[in-house]
C-alpha cells in the first residue's frame, strides 16, 4: 500500500501504537556520549556567544518590533524573499504547534519522519493519513501516493529520521492551489550547497518552509527558527500566537545566523559533516548485520540484525552511548537506531561499542 489510510489513524488520541512526543533528548542524559540528538556541537560558536550575550542587558524589556523587523529582513535577504514572507518562530516546534490554525481538513504526513507534526495535529483533533516511504525504493518520495484530498502535507527535506533528500521538483509535485505544503527544512543547510531547498520558491501555490537554527548552530535551548511563505498563509499561521512569542535572543540568532560570513561558517561545517558521513557510515555498514540507510543528513539510520535492537540499545547505554531509538517513528521498529554523525574519534567508539554490543546479543554466552 502506498499510504495508511485506516479508521483508526484518524482519532486525535489515536498514534498507531507510535509515541509520537518521544524525541532524542530522552535518550541522550547527561553523562552519556551523544548520538541521539543531532545537534551538532555542545553550543554556538564564540562569535554567536557574543552576539547572543549582546541582547542581555535589553532583557527588561519587551521584544521591540525594530528587532523582529530586522530579523526578519535579514532571513529574507538570505533568501531572497520580501520581508512580509518571513515569520520569526521560537523554532520550528513551534511552528508545528500552530499547523492547526490552518484548520485543515485532511493532513497528509510523510513518513518515516519528524513525528512532531502529526502529533500536534491529531492532539488538536485534525484528521491525519501517514504516507509511508518504501525502504525498497530508499524511502524516495513518490508524489503520487499523497491523497488529494490532503489539504495539507507535510514532508521533511532532508527526512529526519532516514536521511534522505527528495530533489526539488519531487517535492514541488506535490502543491496545489487549495492545499499548504509544509516542507520541514531544519537539516537543509546542513547539506553542501543547499541543493533541493525550496526556501526562495516565492511562486509555489500554498507553500510553507520552516526552517531552524538549532542543528547547525547548537541552539536547541534558545528555541530560534522562521518560516517562509506567503505574507496571507503567514497571517493564518500565526493567528493564535500571544504576543512577544519570540525573545529578544532568537530574534539575534536568526539576524546573526542569516548573515553572510555565518551562510559562510555553516556551509564549511556542513562539508565537514558530509565527510564524517561518509566515513562513519563506511564503518559501521562494515559491521556484521548492520545496514545503513543511504541518505545525506547529518544522522545516520541503522537496521540491526533481527531481535537485537532493544538489548544492543541497553548495551550501549551501559557503555556511556546514547543513541535514537527507531521505534517511534511510523514506518521503523526496534531494530531500527538513529545515531548523529560524528567527528572520527567518538565515531570510532560507536563502531567499537556497537560491534561488541553485537556480538553479545546474537552469540550465546
Amino acid at each position: 500500500m502506498p499510504f495508511d489510510h485506516h479508521p483508526a489513524d484518524h482519532g486525535p488520541g489515536e498514534q498507531g501504537g507510535y509515541d509520537l512526543r518521544h524525541h532524542g533528548d530522552a535518550e541522550a542524559t547527561d553523562g552519556l556520549l551523544d548520538f541521539a540528538v543531532n545537534v551538532a556541537a555542545d553550543g554556538p560558536p564564540p562569535w554567536l556567544r557574543e552576539r547572543l550575550a549582546s541582547t542581555l542587558d535589553t532583557l527588561g524589556r519587551y521584544p521591540r518590533a525594530e528587532h523582529d523587523a530586522l530579523a526578519r529582513a535579514t532571513a529574507a535577504a538570505r533568501h531572497g524573499r520580501d520581508p512580509a514572507e518571513v515569520l520569526p518562530l521560537a523554532g520550528s516546534a513551534e511552528g508545528f504547534a500552530l499547523l492547526p490554525a490552518l484548520r485543515p481538513r485532511l493532513a497528509a504526513v510523510l513518513h518515516p519522519g519528524f513525528t512532531e507534526p502529526e502529533a500536534a495535529l491529531r492532539a488538536a483533533g485534525v484528521a491525519v493519513v501517514r504516507v509511508q516511504t518504501d525502504p525498497g525504493r530508499e524511502h524516495a518520495l513518490d508524489p503520487a501516493a499523497v491523497p488529494d484530498g490532503a489539504d495539507l502535507v507535510v514532508v521533511g527535506n532532508p527526512t529526519n529520521p532516514t536521511g534522505v533528500l527528495h530533489p526539488a521538483d519531487d517535492v514541488r509535485a506535490l502543491a496545489r492551489p487549495d492545499r499548504v505544503l509544509l516542507v520541514d527544512e531544519a537539516f537543509a543547510d546542513a547539506v553542501p550547497g543547499e541543493p533541493a531547498t525550496l526556501a526562495g520558491d516565492r511562486g509555489l501555490p500554498g507553500l510553507l518552509v520552516f526552517r531552524s537554527l538549532t542543528k547547525t548552530w547548537a541552539l536547541a535551548g534558545l528555541r530560534a527558527g522562521y518560516a517562509l511563505g506567503a505574507p496571507e498563509l503567514l497571517a493564518r499561521l500565526a493567528a493564535p500566537r500571544p504576543p512577544w512569542p519570540v525573545s529578544t535572543p532568537a530574534l539575534e540568532a536568526i539576524v546573526a545566523c542569516c548573515e553572510p560570513d555565518a551562510l559562510s561558517a555553516a556551509d564549511q561545517r556542513a562539508r565537514e559533516l558530509a565527510g564524517h558521513r561518509v566515513s562513519m557510515a563506511a564503518a559501521l555498514a562494515g559491521l556484521e548485520g548492520v545496514a545503513v540507510a543511504p541518505g545525506v543528513a547529518p544522522y545516520l539510520l541503522l537496521h540491526l540484525p533481527d531481535g537485537t535492537g532493544a538489548a544492543v540499545r541497553q548495551r550501549l547505554r551501559s557503555a556511556g552511548i546514547a543513541v535514537r531509538r527507531g521505534d517511534t517513528f511510523p514506518g521503523l521498529g526496534p531494530d531500527h537506531l538513529r545515531v548523529a554523525v560524528r567527528p572520527p574519534e567518538p565515531a570510532r567508539r560507536l563502531v567499537d561499542e556497537l560491534e561488541t554490543a553485537l556480538r553479545a546479543v546474537t552469540v550465546p554466552a
